[in-house]
């Protein structure tokens, strides 16, 4: 590690500094593709006739495919490096996005909602990328900037793209909105492969020694393993049930059962590429100094599925729920619906701050407390509300849910630095399925109080969760190229 590393100067544009500022951006700009359809949804519904059903599905489809993503992105970061990824995913936003703009049937935007859901698989690259530069001590508060900061990128399409929309004017202003990120998403794609490097001068960027699954220590850690995969598959199950003439009919019966088989194949092969991978250790046991807790990594998914999974959930049904609860136009709805994401700038890089310097355990245990009461106010929002009222509670709901996610990504680095893209990407994909469980509970239901009680209850879940969490310390064993022990300080 650098030097620098060991100062925090953000008006600064040298070494991890640098690095920071253009990965945040980099996120930032990820998540104004991938939420760039919110704030203009009422449009795109009166442009293109949709029912309300149909404007629900699309809100789901927005976050399902970041649930494999996130997995296939955290496995491809930790073997070709962050830059490669992000610069591939960022051009990629651009293309999608551009699809997503010329679509003209509710089929069209469908798969263009689906495939940008790839997008949010961004937010894996970074924080392996920031966990490379920055060390321990400044690990939170570093990863808490990025995510914050770049997570500010839903609250600017909330803010932008509307009135962006009513400059181009006409009934295709909303498209030439949303292409408009998707070119500077794919240039600044380019840009950064230009200006960035995977670690500081001198560091080894310690890679897994497989690749396929991630590599757990004991027994016991792989049947948790395989546990913890299924609400994956059981969220993207959720999906297909929600697509299929049961919900949408978007796809028919038999495509319906097509996909639950595949799903079950696919399932079965990640279980075999599990154990292909970990097959040693039920004959004989993982050394001492190279063993981690997969525990810790369950408990942060957890937490992740209630934290990240619910702003998800929120930040894209909640410029509508204030355009009708309030009776408001699109442009006011978007900015104040806005006031939830916005927070992300402080919020988030706080959390991680106060994770850094109070325990990670502790912080993370007051975060999901505050999110708990902030989610039970927010159901009691209604029409004879305050509108001042209402934003503030919204935005102090959002201060616990973002500094949550700080918290989350706070421990993240620190369980095991070789598989952190993996780790990240586990974690982020039940933040995923978070979203995906939610959004269906949104649309099953009439009221939106039902909605905000249910995230309520998820988080007395995570609560309990947190208590069995162990606090990071000490220091933890990485394998450099020559076969040598490098000893990386966790505490």
């Amino acid at each position: 590690m650098s030097s620098s590393s060991n100062h925090f100067n953000l008006l600064s544009f040298k070494d991890n500094i640098r690095i920071l500022h253009l990965t945040w951006f980099a996120f930032f700009l990820s998540f104004m593709v991938w939420f760039n359809h919110a704030p203009l949804l009422s449009v795109i519904q009166e442009a293109l006739n949709l029912t309300t059903a149909q404007i629900k599905t699309l809100l789901i489809l927005n976050v399902a495919l970041t649930i494999p993503a996130r997995i296939i992105v955290g496995m491809l970061v930790d073997k070709y490096g962050p830059k490669i990824m992000y610069s591939f995913l960022l051009c990629s936003a651009g293309i999608l996005s551009l699809f997503f703009a010329l679509a003209d049937t509710f089929q069209q935007l469908a798969l263009a909602r689906f495939l940008l859901g790839f997008i949010g698989a961004g937010f894996v690259i970074g924080i392996r990328m920031i966990g490379e530069w920055f060390p321990a001590k400044r690990v939170g508060v570093a990863e808490g900037i990025y995510g914050g900061w770049g997570n500010f990128g839903s609250a600017a399409s909330a803010m932008i793209l509307p009135g962006l929309a009513l400059y181009f004017g006409g009934e295709d202003g909303w498209r030439y909105a949303i292409a408009s990120i998707g070119i500077i998403a794919f240039v600044y794609g380019i840009i950064y492969y230009l200006t960035v490097t995977d670690t500081p001068k001198g560091s080894t960027y310690f890679k897994p020694k497989k690749m396929g699954a991630m590599e757990v220590t004991s027994v016991k850690d792989f049947y948790l393993y395989l546990l913890m995969n299924l609400p994956m598959y059981l969220a993207l199950a959720v999906l297909t049930w929600k697509l299929s003439p049961s919900g949408v009919s978007l796809i028919t019966a038999n495509m319906s059962i097509l996909f639950y088989l595949l799903l079950g194949i696919i399932y079965c092969y990640q279980t075999y590429q599990v154990y292909r991978i970990n097959k040693h250790i039920f004959t004989e046991p993982v050394p001492e100094i190279h063993r981690y807790k997969f525990k810790q990594v369950a408990i942060l998914d957890i937490c992740y599925m209630v934290t990240f999974g619910s702003e998800l959930a929120v930040v894209s049904m909640l410029p509508l729920f204030f355009q009708n609860t309030f009776d408001l136009s699109i442009v006011h709805a978007g900015l104040l619906a806005s006031g939830f994401a916005f927070m992300n700038l402080v919020a988030r890089p706080g959390g991680g701050l106060i994770s850094d310097h109070f325990g990670r355990k502790r912080s993370l245990t007051i975060f999901l407390l505050g999110l708990m009461l902030g989610y039970f106010l927010m159901s009691m929002i209604d029409s004879s509300w305050s509108i001042v009222i209402a934003v503030m509670i919204t935005m102090l709901c959002s201060f616990f849910v973002q500094a949550g996610e700080g918290a989350v990504f706070a421990i993240v680095p620190l369980v095991q630095r070789r598989m952190t893209g993996q780790i990240a990407g586990m974690a982020g994909a039940y933040g995923n399925i978070g979203a995906v469980s939610f959004l269906t509970v949104f649309a099953m239901v009439s009221s939106t109080s039902t909605f905000f009680l249910t995230i309520a209850g998820a988080a007395v879940i995570a609560l309990i969760a947190v208590q069995f969490m162990d606090e990071p310390q000490g220091q933890t064993a990485e394998v450099m190229p020559d076969g040598s022990i490098q000893m990386i300080d966790v505490g």
